[in-house]
Order: structure tokens, then sequence, then C-alpha cells
């Protein structure tokens, strides 16, 4: 007789992507002359081993150091959030950075290190957000250049209708072969050259060290990432309901050493790939059309899934690699931005071996955008060119919304997680500003 779904049911087993494996393997058994006890002991072992999350988080280390009562607030509600993703399995090492903040599963400002697991709700949608930097050859006019990068960029939600740049059409086709990105074309060409909403920004200052006329871009992957995001969730959901069903959704993982966790680990690649020219080729165009000689350039990536000689995938949300090697790109420098008035820092790595390696990919926040602007009236800096790109300011993104950049410049020098080389004085910025205010949605609710 054969032996059905039903018959490993009656056995005890319980049902599960394993079944029809089990089952065709059951059969080859009793095909080969194998009764049933044999059968039943060789259906043991292959029956998978639920992982269950641990009773106690692992330790980890923490490199914030409060000052008053709302930092410790947002310092005991971080280490609410790291306590808890300290018991999901897979996790073997973490750290937080002296910007960090909680901000859904995994807090903003955090590392955490895992074994032969890709979680997409670690990194979260904004993949690969991240930092670039131009220097210019002359130092003339820093206004001038706003009004170029004014004209080029283009922030908010949408879609470019018009693209300055067209997007390389070897990229284009290397997103056809996986499996996670198939599909995606469109998006990534309509979101190519943009710069979003939030904290990105574009920023415009001169390197200390020479005076020279400096730009520094700050965004993520776009409609792009969001996207890949979700299919990875999808399939990383998929994968830990099987084996692992009292996990949540948000802890979920792909396994590294599968087939889909190598197709979405390639996929990760492809993005961090088109960010990279998502900076680079605007910052070539806005120099191009100024007629001003690049001198230097370099990028790094802050939000991100980076694997280390040790074997573990090294899941930073917010947080600068410093340590060699991070990236086959990596020169040695990386860029923390603080506010748009105040200097931005150029790193070399410190490779601190408690922080994993990191150090912090900003300023942060002691609270929420919605608190922050229900208990403050921020003001806009008056010595330096701000620009908002929808003509509506974002008091939100305004320095008073983020810790004191005193306090995490000495937070990185005390714990040695970086080291400072050279700073970008600011003559100004553009960000998205408040579009929300005005957007199509908003004025249809008001005419009603």
């Amino acid at each position: 007789m054969e032996i059905t779904g039903k018959t490993l049911i009656k056995w005890g087993f319980k049902p599960g992507k394993w079944f029809p494996d089990a089952i065709a393997h059951a059969n080859r058994m009793r095909s080969q002359g194998n009764d049933d006890n044999e059968i039943f002991a060789a259906l043991q072992d292959l029956q998978p081993v639920e992982v269950l999350m641990r009773t106690n988080g692992l330790a980890y280390q923490a490199f914030i150091e409060p000052e008053n009562d709302v930092e410790r607030e947002n310092v005991a509600a971080v280490h609410k959030a790291m306590d808890e993703l300290m018991r999901v399995p897979t996790v073997k090492a973490g750290a937080i950075m002296p910007d960090a903040c909680p901000a859904g599963t995994i807090p903003v400002g955090a590392v955490v290190a895992t074994e032969n697991a890709i979680h997409p709700g670690y990194h979260s949608s904004d993949i690969c957000c991240s930092m670039a930097m131009t220097v210019l050859k002359r130092a003339d006019d820093p206004a001038r250049l706003l009004d170029t990068i004014n004209e080029f960029a283009h922030f908010g939600p949408t879609k470019r209708a018009k693209h300055p740049i067209t997007a390389p059409a070897e990229f284009l086709s290397k997103m056809e072969s996986n499996p996670f990105t198939n599909g995606l074309e469109d998006i990534a060409w309509g979101h190519f050259t943009t710069q979003g909403d939030g904290n990105h920004f574009y920023y415009v200052g001169h390197l200390r060290s020479t005076g020279q006329l400096t730009i520094v871009s700050h965004h993520g992957s776009r409609g792009f990432g969001a996207h890949l995001y979700k299919r990875g969730m999808s399939a990383a959901y998929r994968h830990t309901l099987a084996i692992a069903p009292r996990v949540s959704k948000a802890n979920s993982w792909l396994a590294a050493d599968t087939r889909e966790g190598q197709d979405y680990c390639q996929a990760l690649q492809l993005v961090r790939e088109w960010t990279k020219l998502n900076h680079l080729c605007l910052h070539d165009a806005i120099a191009a059309n100024l007629g001003n000689k690049i001198e230097d350039q370099f990028w790094n990536e802050h939000n991100f899934v980076f694997q280390k000689s040790d074997g573990l995938f090294y899941h930073a949300k917010g947080a600068t690699p410093s340590y060699a090697g991070f990236s086959p790109d990596d020169d040695g420098r990386t860029i923390i931005p603080m506010n748009m008035a105040e200097p931005i820092l150029i790193t070399q790595h410190a490779d601190n071996r408690g922080a994993l390696g990191f150090a912090p990919h900003g300023a942060g926040r002691n609270m929420s955008r919605t608190r922050f602007l229900k208990e403050y009236e921020p003001v806009i800096p008056a010595d330096i060119d701000v620009r908002f790109y929808c003509g509506i300011p974002d008091k939100s993104e305004l320095p008073d919304a983020y810790k004191s950049a005193d306090q995490v410049r000495e937070q990185i020098r005390k714990h040695e997680l970086a080291n400072v080389v050279d700073m970008v004085d600011p003559f100004g910025s553009i960000m998205a500003g408040d579009w929300e205010r005005d957007a199509p949605w908003r004025k249809r609710k008001r005419q009603k």
C-alpha cells in the first residue's frame, strides 16, 4: 500500500513543507523492502526540528551615554528592542551606536550579527541608505552649486517624468536574471536619480583641509529597494514559518546557504550598485554642468548587510562600517553627517571589535518626529542657505530635532568608533520639505 500524507499524520508526524520529500522517501524505502518501523525511524530523522527563541537574550555592547531624562527614556526603549533581538536564534552578537533610537524591529543605530541568516526586517525598506561625497577643484560660488543641484535633483515620493541621465542598460539587464529583482526594472528606472524625502539631503560645503567646494548626498534605494524588501520579507516569512513558527514575522529570515538565500544576497548587491550609481551619476552631471573638475569622490552605505571573513552576516540598521574591506570599493574612508548646520565628518576605520567594527551614521534622534513637533518650536538656522525642494519647510528635519552633534562626536572619539580625519563645513543644504501638507490626497480631503 502506498504511503501518503494521511499515513504520516496517522503515524504522528506534523504536516509541513517537508511532507512531499518525506512521502517520496518513505515509498522508496518501502519499494526496497523496508518495514514500517524502519520507515518510521528514518522519517524521524527527516522531520525538521522547530527553532525556538532563546529564553534569555545574548549580551551586547552599548556605546551610548544618555545625559538627561529624554535621552535616558530613548536609551531604555533602545535596550528593550535590543533585548528582544538578542533572543532571536540566528543572532550571535550585537551593538548599539551613540545615535541609536528605537524604530521598528531593530533600532536605528544598531548592528546585529547573524549566522547563516539574512533578515530583511533588519535592513528594512530603505536598503542601502548611503552617503556620497564629491570634492570639486574650484571653491567658488557655492550658491550657484545649490541652484544647479536644485535643477538636477528630484525630492519627494514620486518618480521622475523626465530623466537627466540614462540608467546603464547593462545594469537593468542584470535585474532580469534574479528572481527577487525581475519585474522591477520600471520602478528602478522611474526612481533613478531621485532622492526621496525624510532625512535625505544634498549638502554643500567646503572641505576644511583645503577649502574646496564639496557636494554630499544622502539617500537610499528608493522604490527599487522598497519592493525588494517586500519580496524578501515574504520569502523570509515562508521560510521561517516552516522551521520556527513561534518567531515573529518581523524577525523572520532566509537561510543564506539556500538558493533562495543566495538569490536574495545577490539582489542586495544589485540594489547597492543601483544606489551608488544613483548618487554618483548625478554628482558627475552637476559638476559637468558647472564646468568644475572632480578631484575626489567616494561613498559608503550605512543601512545594509555585510558579510565578514568570520562568515557572519552583519545587519547594520543606520550604522557606518568602520573596518577595512567592508566592501569591494572601500578606500578606508567613510562619511558621517550630523545635521544641516554642523560639519560632516570624514573618518577612517577604527575596527573597534566591541562595536563589531561599526560607527554611528549620524546624530540620531531622541524622540519621534511627531512628538518633537508637539513639544518644540524649531527655528531654521539663519547662518546657512537652507532650501526645501517642495517650498514648505519640514521642521522635523531642523537641527533641534537631532541629538547634540558635540555629544555624538565625543562618544565617537571616546569609544574609538572611527577616526575623524577631515570635515566639510556647511554652506547650505536641500531637503524634500513637508511635501505632505499639500499632497493630492490632503487636498481632496479638504475639498470634501
